[in-house]
């Protein structure tokens, strides 16, 4: 998938037809399993958060129509190929046409350098069918939002070797049930308030928010989004401690009656004529003793976006997993596990690019991929150090750097190599390595 950039099984089988119902055969295969393969997610990542500050963003792709139940429950009754889009949990079951396939991932970041140390857990299912059962009148564990508790008590096995771990969600995650129940001495939650929710107190969570001094004031740069571009805003900043009250509803009386928390109310002050204010309410089981406590905290849940990258490679912007077509429902969940792992790979190479932080090249590329990296790197060093790798061998920016020449560009730090020229990098060599494999093959049959 990462050399031909694409999830199509023909594309990934150079247009041969043998390859692609090669491929199609171990999608097949009963003991190639999802739960097997969303296993393999966090093996390599698992490593390279020992010693390290991780911040694990989960998050589902954004709000996209799904297809009809029909075309993703199962092989179609005339036999052709199933597809699906990926839609979100917040589309509601049962609700219009949003029963595609739904993809919920965890992604480890370094919280010092920023740096993707890879994929940690997730899960990926259909909606069979409407559940019969009010939402209100289920407990939590038979609540699709529940998959933001189970994933977060994965990723705590996951990420143990790490020296703390902070879990971020968006405003989906804000459950009272998760935070009654996965924070942990090394492991933190921060999320995005989903609504006012009434406090122990008996005042509502925004009323006492707004009654916080302002702390600071400072401006900080948004990123583009796809409904919004990039630009600056200048921030009001306040912090303080709040008290959750334990929600009525089944299964939530074995849940502690309260749950002390920090909250942290950013406001943009002087926004520009017809743009919507920013306005978070972050919640965390962080402390917060200062402004520059807080502040990075903000900070922490902007990076958020990382994950949403995650996704663009993943489908339009990458290898396309929304137009994929194969027979059967259950061969796409395991096709899409399979393409989020790939699509990892072209995210940390395009962070690496940079140099930011020290990951080895390791945690993407295999012995024998680097050894090839170190060979073709030499034939791209300059005689000025302008054109020289300036990264440590064998560091994950020093691949990147490789990857980059490979890709087409120049060398000079006057200008960056963007994804579309690490995406050609990367199709050249493992196009390279894969034909490398073979060539070993050949001479010692």
């Amino acid at each position: 998938m990462v050399v031909r950039a694409s999830s199509c099984l023909r594309r990934a089988g150079a247009g041969y037809r043998s390859q692609a119902v090669r491929y199609g055969r171990f999608l097949a295969n009963e003991k190639v399993t999802l739960d097997a393969l969303l296993a393999g997610w966090g093996e390599q990542t698992a490593d390279a958060v020992a010693g390290r500050h991780v911040l694990a963003i989960q998050s589902l792709p954004s709000r996209k129509r799904g297809t009809p139940a029909s075309s993703i429950s199962g092989r179609r009754p005339n036999g052709s190929a199933v597809w699906g889009r990926l839609v979100p949990a917040k589309a509601g079951i049962g609700k219009g046409v949003g029963r595609g396939l739904l993809l919920h991932a965890m992604l480890a970041l370094d919280a010092d350098s920023q740096a993707c140390l890879g994929l940690v857990a997730g899960q990926i299912w259909t909606r069979q069918s409407r559940v019969a059962t009010p939402h209100g009148k289920r407990p939590p564990q038979e609540k699709e939002s529940w998959r933001w508790i189970s994933t977060a008590e994965r990723g705590k096995e996951v990420l143990s070797a790490a020296a703390m771990v902070t879990v971020i969600d968006d405003r989906e995650g804000d459950i009272y049930a998760k935070w009654a129940s996965v924070a942990a001495p090394n492991v933190h939650l921060l999320t995005r308030s989903m609504h006012d929710r009434v406090l122990a107190d008996k005042r509502s969570l925004y009323e006492t928010a707004a009654s916080l001094p302002i702390a600071d004031v400072a401006t900080i740069e948004l990123i583009a989004r796809t409904n919004r571009p990039a630009r600056k805003a200048k921030l009001a900043l306040r912090f303080g401690r709040v008290t959750l009250q334990r929600p009525r509803g089944p299964g939530m009386r074995d849940l502690p009656k309260t749950v002390a928390l920090s909250v942290i109310e950013v406001a943009e002050l002087d926004p520009p004529a017809g743009v919507e204010p920013l306005h978070w309410h972050l919640l965390t089981t962080h402390q917060i003793d200062s402004a520059a406590a807080a502040w990075k905290v903000v900070d922490w849940y902007k990076r958020r976006w990382t994950i949403e990258q995650l996704f663009r490679i993943l489908k339009t912007q990458g290898l396309q997993i929304e137009d994929s077509r194969v027979e059967s429902a259950d061969r796409l969940l395991k096709l899409t596990a399979v393409a989020a792992k790939a699509a990892v790979i072209t995210l940390q190479l395009v962070q690496a690019r940079d140099g930011h932080g020290a990951a080895a090249a390791s945690i993407t590329f295999d012995d024998d991929e680097i050894r090839l990296l170190d060979a073709l790197g030499r034939q791209y060093q300059g005689r000025t150090i302008l054109q020289s790798n300036p990264h440590p061998p064998r560091s994950l920016a020093w691949a990147a750097w490789i990857v980059a020449r490979l890709g087409g560009w120049d060398g000079y730090p006057r200008t960056k190599p963007g994804p579309i020229t690490i995406k050609h990098g990367l199709e050249y060599f493992l196009g390279g390595a894969h034909a490398h494999r073979h060539l070993k093959d050949v001479c010692i049959n």
